[in-house]
């Protein structure tokens, strides 16, 4: 959509600007949670401009805001991509303002760091709890590294074929399911009398929603005894990352697996902790 050159002025966010822009990201076939982010975030943005125009010093103004208020730079770069995109697609581009730069992290906090004790535990604790289809889903979900958004491309036919076919931001890509993993969905599905179609389905039939698989995971938390900083879906995903890594060595097949258009996004699933780099300081020999 064309947008005709206005004065700053006349720059003001309304209504009917956030739906041209929520249909621009539905076109792009964004994913939902991403979409509601976006919009999310331009909407606090122009809670906190009071109705006044939009300039690129009110933008920064917005940036220096956000640092006052002890946001990360990684929080303030992600609202602030948000805004950037907003302003591409009204046409508003010399207001977009550039993000923090962020040296790349060399580990990550232990808090966040999902172990497969831990997830074992996760899935045991499921199962245990009478909740076959919660240990069933958190399993293929880290069997395969799919993101959340892809389970409902886990369906009986894919079952059948032991692959999936994953269609996700404009790329198709096929992803293996082990043999293992199938012949416990079989069994479920059997059971479940589901005949074709999605798997994880909600009780009224319905796919299983992101919401509802982040709520039930981190039920599990206490009776699994895993801190539920650890607890949420992407995890496993970032589980699946440094098993498969340290299995084959080989980042670029991972990135394909995982359906990564760069090599570099596929290189944070594979920051070692803290605990892990101070060993391999220590492993140096530089004290004496």
């Amino acid at each position: 959509m064309r947008w005709e050159k206005v004065s700053m002025e006349n720059r003001r966010i309304t209504l009917k600007q956030l739906t041209v822009f929520y249909k621009r990201l539905h076109g792009e076939e964004r994913e939902g949670s991403t979409i509601e982010k976006y919009i999310r975030e331009v909407k606090g943005f122009a809670a906190w401009l009071g109705g006044n125009a939009v300039t690129k010093e009110v933008v920064s103004g917005w940036k220096e805001h956000l640092r006052g208020l002890g946001c990360k730079p990684e929080t303030v770069n992600g609202k602030l991509s948000a805004l950037n995109k907003f302003f591409n697609c009204m046409g508003w581009p010399e207001c977009r303002v550039k993000y923090l730069k962020i040296q790349r992290k060399l580990f990550r906090s232990m808090e966040r760091e999902l172990t497969k004790d831990e997830y074992t535990r996760l899935v045991e604790t499921a199962r245990g709890s009478g909740k076959p289809r919660l240990a069933l889903l958190i399993e293929t979900i880290c069997a395969t590294g799919i993101r959340v958004s892809e389970v409902k491309y886990i369906t009986v036919e894919s079952i059948g074929s032991g692959r999936a076919e994953i269609a996700l931001k404009g790329k198709i890509r096929t992803i293996l399911l082990p043999g293992k993993l199938c012949r416990k969905l079989q069994k479920y599905i059997k059971k479940q009398k589901i005949a074709s179609g999605e798997i994880f389905l909600t009780r009224s039939g319905k796919g299983i929603t992101r919401r509802q698989i982040w709520a039930e995971m981190k039920a599990l938390c206490k009776k699994a005894n895993v801190a539920p900083t650890k607890v949420f879906p992407h995890n496993l995903r970032h589980l699946f990352a440094r098993t498969f890594y340290r299995a084959s060595r080989d980042v670029a097949k991972l990135a394909d697996v995982l359906g990564h258009s760069s090599i570099e996004t596929t290189r944070i699933y594979l920051i070692s902790t803290g605990m892990e780099h101070a060993r391999q300081l220590e492993r140096l020999g530089l004290i004496s």
